[in-house]
């Protein structure tokens, strides 16, 4: 009897000890898949802080490395409210940048905050960005070591973020800039000209993914669907807070994603539009995103290819205030030559196309209108060594250029994903 009694205990310790250690498993992979999660979006999380990868290290022409940190309180802390910002410096123009703001939360279940933050940084000249895309992180951005037209700011920004479902979020944003080109521009309106200028500026934009795939218990999303669309508004009130200027946009973009039997292989398809009414300065203005640098032979030019910007485009050559891009890339099946040596073979075509109205009013910057049409075509041979590959772009049709050599982009790729 105490051997089965004894033999009883032994087994029940036994059982207690396999299920604490499988609950541990299990929260250890809980707490490894967070990780890996929130390393995706770009923090490296800690137990009140999480880190912001972004400001840690990078490069453009005007800044030459560009170091700092950056980060914002996580839900340990309070998952009511949050503080956010950075600070970093630039070892060429030997200045320091930063950002300090904050939020509360005002609902929960549409995950409702409202934001202010104030920014005194640099913004690439054309840049416009969709101010939902803040919620996107890619750990290496090709196209900033190359671009040297940037324009500083110093922002006051206030803003409301509300998920009215998990296929449909928007966000309402109200700010006032003062902008100062960093390069020698004036902006001739009513025979004055604006070598700084101020702009007080609201808008709204939605991001609606009506083919995505939700968890209705958890209210989560569980696969991406596409397409996926993108809309924004901008006006710019003059006389309004000081400011200088009267002009709108409206910003349009859908990406739309092929997938086909064969594993991994798939089609990507993003087009995106813009149109600027008004008195618009060339910072408000449109570039197309070229990633090409003005240098007399196709090694020297050898540089980074971007994800979604063009290869033989130079940059500061075009702007517009209406414009539209197609960029189709065809993914084939990924090579399994070995375990670790997967190549992955990409087609890429895109278009542009584009005008500019009122060009003389642009003093100090010389540039060409795209109302032509603008074409390229490309090859990548992507992850050939730690998620480096190879590219080769060549432009062809309206704006082809005399010197054949100036028509050919050969740099390197860089894909890597977690």
């Amino acid at each position: 009897m105490r051997i089965k009694i004894i033999y009883f205990i032994i087994f029940l310790i036994s059982a207690i000890t396999l299920a604490q250690d499988d609950g541990s498993i299990k929260n250890d992979s809980i707490k490894r898949t967070m990780f890996i999660k929130q390393l995706g979006q770009g923090f490296l999380p800690s137990k009140l802080f999480n880190l912001d990868l972004k400001y840690l290290v990078k490069y453009n022409q005007y800044e030459g490395f560009r170091t700092g940190l950056g980060g914002e309180t996580n839900e340990t802390l309070s998952d009511k409210f949050r503080v956010n910002g950075y600070t970093v410096y630039g070892f060429v123009d030997k200045e320091f940048k930063y950002s300090i703001g904050g939020g509360f939360r005002v609902n929960k279940s549409h995950n409702t905050w409202i934001n202010y933050s104030y920014t005194d940084d640099l913004t690439e000249t054309g840049s416009t960005k969709f101010i939902l895309d803040k919620r996107l992180f890619t750990f290496f951005e090709p196209r900033l070591l190359n671009i040297d037209l940037f324009h500083k700011h110093q922002t006051n920004r206030i803003s409301i973020e509300h998920e009215i479902d998990k296929k449909l979020y928007t966000e309402v944003e109200f700010s006032i800039s003062n902008i100062d080109p960093t390069y020698g521009y004036s902006f001739r309106l009513e025979n004055n000209a604006f070598d700084v200028f101020e702009t007080t500026k609201a808008k709204i934009a939605l991001q609606w993914n009506p083919f995505s795939e939700i968890n209705s218990e958890k209210n989560t999303v569980t696969k991406n669907g596409y397409p996926q669309f993108t809309f924004q508004y901008t006006k710019s009130f003059k006389n309004i807070l000081g400011a200088d200027f009267n002009f709108s946009k409206l910003d349009f973009r859908t990406i739309h994603k092929i997938k086909y039997k064969s594993e991994n292989a798939f089609s990507l398809i993003t087009l995106t539009a813009g149109l600027a009414n008004g008195d618009t300065p060339l910072t408000d203005l449109y570039h197309a995103y070229p990633n090409n640098i003005r240098k007399e032979t196709v090694l020297q030019r050898f540089t980074v290819a971007g994800i979604n910007s063009f290869e033989t485009m130079y940059f500061n050559e075009f702007f517009s205030d209406k414009f539209t891009t197609i960029i189709a890339k065809h993914y084939f099946k990924p090579f399994r030559i070995a375990r670790l040596f997967n190549p992955q073979l990409v087609l890429i075509n895109r278009l542009a196309i584009g005008n500019i109205s009122n060009q003389e009013r642009h003093d100090g910057v010389a540039f060409n209108s795209l109302e032509k049409g603008y074409t390229e075509a490309g090859i990548e041979l992507n992850k050939l060594f730690f998620g480096f590959g190879l590219s080769t772009t060549y432009r062809y049709g309206a704006y082809h250029l005399p010197n054949e050599e100036d028509n050919i982009a050969i740099k390197f790729t860089f894909n890597i994903t977690l």
